[in-house]
């Protein structure tokens, strides 16, 4: 499978996961991130599969979170990059998540963004997002929630929807950090930074779980910010950059 990646900027390098019907450009450059990191930092700016430039997966079961996570190894690989930091937001935290506690020998430090638990109303709206993108005319969908995910899809006319239909089916339903990192959480002796809005419901309501079973984690919450608006917030760019700094 191709995964498409480009490096920018020199130092210890920081692998930049996105979140789910995004890319690399769309989440890193356009708010910013690329322009504060690249000074202190050499990124690894990679397209999830099924997103941006990168090759779509042929089944929903291409689009596990461990699947996702060993083209992360891949690209580090081809990159000689035996151990680097890893900032991954939303889907690119439940990435990194799995990483962590399947992979920490490869990683010196992580950042953790907009992460939590799904609950079953939230994990259900996956097929409510699957049925909006699979309709050719947005005009007909009649739930805002839907309208709402297929405007922000629509957004990027290189993404590809199909793909992103089945991602969601299933990455949904697999929302659950500990469960992905598994046992290995508690063996974590790495510095790791986990990020939420204050208004990211349910993601916030669950976090602390996650923040406990990792041994010295960090957990910041960034006040009247959601799942959306915390991304290219300044007192996000600034909580990083202060972890990264140590």
């Amino acid at each position: 499978m191709h995964i498409h990646y480009d490096v920018v900027g020199e130092g210890r390098p920081l692998v930049l996961v996105h979140g789910w019907g995004a890319n690399a450009r769309r989440n890193w450059v356009d708010l910013g991130w690329v322009e504060a990191l690249a000074p202190v930092r050499r990124l690894v700016l990679m397209d999830s599969r099924g997103h941006g430039r990168s090759e779509a997966a042929a089944s929903q079961a291409g689009y596990g979170y461990a699947a996702m996570g060993e083209d992360v190894l891949r690209v580090m690989d081809e990159l000689e990059i035996a151990e680097g930091d890893l900032f991954g937001y939303s889907m690119g935290a439940f990435i990194g998540v799995a990483l962590l506690g399947h992979h920490r020998d490869r990683f010196s430090s992580m950042v953790l963004g907009g992460i939590g638990d799904e609950t079953e109303e939230s994990a259900a709206v996956c097929h409510l997002i699957a049925r909006s993108l699979r309709v050719d005319d947005p005009s007909e969908i009649v739930d805002p929630v839907g309208r709402a995910y297929r405007r922000y899809v629509d957004a990027d006319p290189g993404n590809d929807r199909a793909a992103l239909a089945m991602a969601a089916l299933q990455m949904w339903p697999d929302g659950h950090p500990l469960a992905l990192g598994g046992e290995g959480l508690a063996e974590v002796d790495i510095p790791v930074l986990i990020v939420d809005g204050a208004d990211d419901h349910p993601y916030v309501d669950t976090v602390g779980r996650l923040a406990a079973a990792i041994p010295g984690a960090e957990l910041v919450t960034i006040p009247d910010t959601d799942h959306h608006t915390i991304v290219g917030d300044a007192r996000l760019k600034a909580a990083v950059l202060e972890f990264l700094s140590r």
